[in-house]
């Protein structure tokens, strides 16, 4: 049962992928900014962080054609293949 708004969920996680999105699994909700319920259909989601997804928040892989990039941390995996 997910939690209560404003309560953090158990088990799920984020993993920012290099160059790409962040991708969340696990027990999750995603609301947007009016406290709506986004709902994924799935328990593993990619969530866009170039800002040029046409299906945000969710990534639909915008991020290579628009040379997206960060300056994080080098040890964070690749984008899966």
């Amino acid at each position: 049962m997910p939690a209560a708004v404003g309560e953090p969920t158990r088990g799920a996680s984020i993993t920012p992928y290099r160059d790409g999105p962040l991708v969340l699994r696990g027990e999750f909700e995603i609301r947007d900014a009016d406290g709506r319920l986004i709902e994924p259909g799935r328990r593993t989601v990619a969530l866009c962080r170039c800002g040029f997804s046409s299906t945000k928040p969710f990534c639909d892989g915008s991020h290579q054609g628009s040379r997206f990039s960060d300056d994080g941390l080098d040890q964070r995996p690749h984008r899966p293949a």
